[in-house]
């Protein structure tokens, strides 16, 4: 089964695929939202492509455990997706997800060199720290 990541954001919404028969996931891309407004194409390019079983998107929380100014946000996202796509969302607290990316991304660099032009969008990865979050859950 096939898994979409979202790592959202107010100007950037990271995507990440996981494969949950092996609790695997890798990052793919960024959806950009602008004026509020976020563009659909590409997350329903991502959805035909994969045929996703569900969606885990990342909740962000103060340490406290309440609810962030962008919790709103990502809520009203979450129901647009419920809207368009009818498949199950999970929720997950994405504290310290991007922390966590930033170590992932650092980690392949020194692994590949300092040539490599191969340069790791934050936000994807962040949604693939999610999605592996997630699956370590169950």
């Amino acid at each position: 089964m096939y898994v979409i990541g979202f790592d959202y954001g107010t100007k950037r919404i990271g995507v990440a695929v996981g494969q949950t028969f092996t609790a695997t996931a890798r990052p793919l891309t960024i959806v950009f939202v602008k004026n509020q407004q976020i563009d659909w194409q590409p997350i329903h390019a991502l959805i035909q492509e994969w045929q996703p079983d569900a969606f885990v998107v990342g909740l962000p929380k103060y340490a406290d455990g309440s609810d962030s100014l962008v919790t709103i946000a990502v809520r009203d996202f979450c129901q647009q997706l419920q809207a368009r796509y009818q498949l199950p969302i999970h929720t997950i607290d994405e504290t310290l997800s991007s922390v966590a990316a930033v170590e992932k991304i650092l980690l392949k660099k020194k692994g590949r060199g300092k040539k490599d032009p191969k340069i790791v969008n934050l936000d994807a990865v962040a949604a693939q720290v999610i999605l592996e979050t997630w699956f370590s859950l169950d």
